[in-house]
């Protein structure tokens, strides 16, 4: 017990916790592997009680489910062009920042069409030349990546 708090209610609060935070984070597939891991960190020390062999099930878990889970979902996330359409078709192309790109704004080059721009991570800002890639298309918005 932690604080009063069995140690298997800790693990399974930071499951659910990874897990939501998993759902705000579209695309980058690391807390999902992670709240996995999280789980299987509850299981052992629902039913062992050891505190020790929860953080090394978490750690061995969260070490294979991110070898071998985050592999397969970005492969699965980067879908071959030809089988997208409309707007998932433009993930994963490379666009030409016409005006830079901040938390306010821009404005890209995409496959030959202007598009409105915003950068996908936070605090991030692409001067006019560069090149970026279309991480996700919000409305009527590009949201680009170095």
């Amino acid at each position: 017990m932690i604080f009063g708090i069995p140690v298997w209610a800790l693990w399974a609060i930071a499951a659910v916790a990874l897990a939501i935070g998993e759902v705000f984070t579209p695309g980058l597939f690391f807390l999902g592997p992670l709240a996995v891991a999280a789980l299987s960190a509850t299981l052992v020390a629902a039913l062992s009680g050891s505190a020790i062999g929860a953080l090394l099930a978490f750690v061995g878990a969260a070490v294979v489910c991110i070898a071998v889970l985050r592999p397969l979902a970005r492969r699965h996330i980067r879908m071959p062009a030809m089988s997208r359409t409309g707007t998932a078709a433009l993930v994963g192309m490379k666009a030409l920042v016409l005006q830079r790109v901040d938390g306010f704004g821009g404005r890209v080059k995409i496959g030959g069409e202007e598009w409105s721009a915003r950068p996908f991570l936070a605090g991030e800002a692409m001067q006019a030349g560069e090149q970026v890639e279309v991480a996700q298309i919000d409305g009527a918005t590009a949201l680009v990546l170095r």
